[in-house]
């Protein structure tokens, strides 16, 4: 049985030298080589660590209409939502004898609507109130009306029909309806050493009023804010009437509280508060530039 391989001859052996030599000399010249790989086996390219990414950019066009390139995270901080710019408020309110215990801002810059007690609703401004020291927020469904304090009364002042009268002894606050009629309001008057008396006149009506405590009292009370929308618990409450003397304000209110324990007392620093539901019915009775006299 002859076998399936046979060994070459002399002959063969000079025919393929040539080829044989040159692949010898190939095989010694590999370590030198670069390596070569089949396209799977290509490996991954070595990042060179001296080199820093390039920020990934997005196409803008400017108002002159060229094409403009803006990093990735301007682009992400341009598509953000913004919240609409407010003005800082310049208005002062001295009150500061009070129970910050919560702060609700309800403005809409501040993310929507806060629903307390009988819920919150943005609601369009009075035409009678300033909206500059308004708030467009509608609390009223949240008052306590058992709170009031209001009745009909003989008018005690003899003032005419239309004026107010504040008696900080009796802390009574007096509306006179003429005809020998008056309503009458419980109050909370300024404390010993903040208490004044005199004549003014009502400059300014405002509708859940904005309180911004004045530099002093900040002062004297560094956790206070620096500003204060409408709210139930925000110090002047309800309704605000500010009292001016001429075209000067004289810095004092008579207002609503958060505190409706301080009725009855001599507690403020110089304002006059009434329950919310009390400052409320005021509110509907008396029209920007009535007389008030405080004795």
């Amino acid at each position: 049985m002859s076998s399936c391989f046979s060994a070459p001859s002399p002959a063969s052996l000079r025919k393929f030298r040539p080829a044989l030599l040159a692949g010898l000399l190939l095989i010694g010249a590999a370590p030198q080589a670069s390596a070569q790989f089949w396209p799977w086996e290509q490996p991954a390219p070595q990042k060179d660590k001296n080199v820093k990414p390039r920020p990934q950019t997005a196409t803008r066009t400017s108002p002159q209409g060229q094409s403009m390139v803006q990093p990735q995270a301007e682009t992400q901080a341009l598509m953000a939502p913004q919240k609409p710019l407010r003005a800082k408020p310049v208005h002062q309110d001295d009150d500061d004898d009070f129970n910050l215990t919560t702060r609700t801002s309800l403005h809409p810059s501040d993310g929507g609507v806060v629903r307390r007690g009988g819920g919150a609703n943005y609601a369009s401004i009075p035409a009678d109130a300033d909206p500059n020291y308004s708030t467009p927020v509608d609390l009223d469904g949240a008052v306590n009306y058992k709170q009031a304090t209001q009745r009909l009364v003989p008018d005690p002042t003899g003032e005419p029909s239309g004026t107010l009268t504040i008696n900080t002894k009796l802390r009574k606050l007096y509306l006179s309806l003429g005809g020998g009629q008056a309503v009458e309001y419980g109050i909370a008057v300024g404390k010993s050493g903040f208490a004044w008396k005199g004549v003014a006149s009502v400059g300014r009506k405002s509708y859940w009023p904005g309180w911004t405590p004045p530099p002093e009292m900040i002062e004297r009370r560094p956790e206070l804010p620096e500003h204060m929308d409408g709210s139930l618990s925000n110090p002047l409450g309800a309704r605000a009437l500010y009292l001016f003397q001429g075209n000067t304000d004289t810095l004092f209110r008579i207002h609503g509280t958060n505190e409706p324990s301080s009725i009855g007392h001599a507690a403020s620093s110089g304002c006059i508060r009434m329950h919310n539901a009390d400052v409320i019915d005021l509110y509907g009775r008396v029209s920007k530039g009535a007389r008030v006299v405080v004795m």
